[in-house]
């Protein structure tokens, strides 16, 4: 059965893939509570590749790499669906997104860049999408990728 939140998605063009396994030594999420926290996420696609790599003012574009944080996002939710058992519905509020942008020394865009999954989370979610959020330059992500993106959310 698909819900409202799933039918958001499709609306917008996406489709949850398939969570990812860790490829070290962590847990894809943790519950403790009715938190959740969702290990961070990069932007490999529905199909397990990376179409975005490289460094942002260097390699790859602002817009490639709103893609990427958007394809994080989506990766978050899926994550999310696993952490509640299959069902979207008991995801009560997307509380906070902690967000890692490969760049050049002296690039300032990351909060542009990183609305790519902040407005895809209000997209999806509506109000309960709303969240606190950390958008912060490094010189270097695993897997040479343009974004990774972590997440806090409260679950019934």
């Amino acid at each position: 059965m698909v819900n409202i939140y799933e039918k958001n998605l499709e609306k917008l063009g996406f489709v949850l893939p398939t969570p990812t396994k860790p490829v070290a030594n962590y847990l894809p999420f943790v519950k403790s509570g009715n938190i959740v926290s969702i290990s961070g996420q990069i932007p490999f696609d529905s199909n397990g590749k990376l179409p975005y790599l490289g460094k942002v003012g260097d390699t790859i574009s602002q817009e490639d790499a709103i893609k990427a944080a958007q394809l994080c996002a989506i990766n978050i939710i899926s994550q999310a669906k696993m952490a509640c058992d299959g069902d979207l519905n008991r995801v009560v509020r997307i509380i906070k997104l902690g967000a890692f942008v490969n760049c050049i020394d002296g690039f300032a865009g990351q909060p542009n860049i990183i609305n790519g999954a902040s407005d895809l989370m209000v997209a999806v979610f509506g109000e309960k999408g709303k969240h606190s959020r950390s958008a912060v330059g490094t010189n270097a992500l695993p897997l040479n990728v343009p974004v990774e993106i972590d997440a806090l959310i409260e679950i019934s």
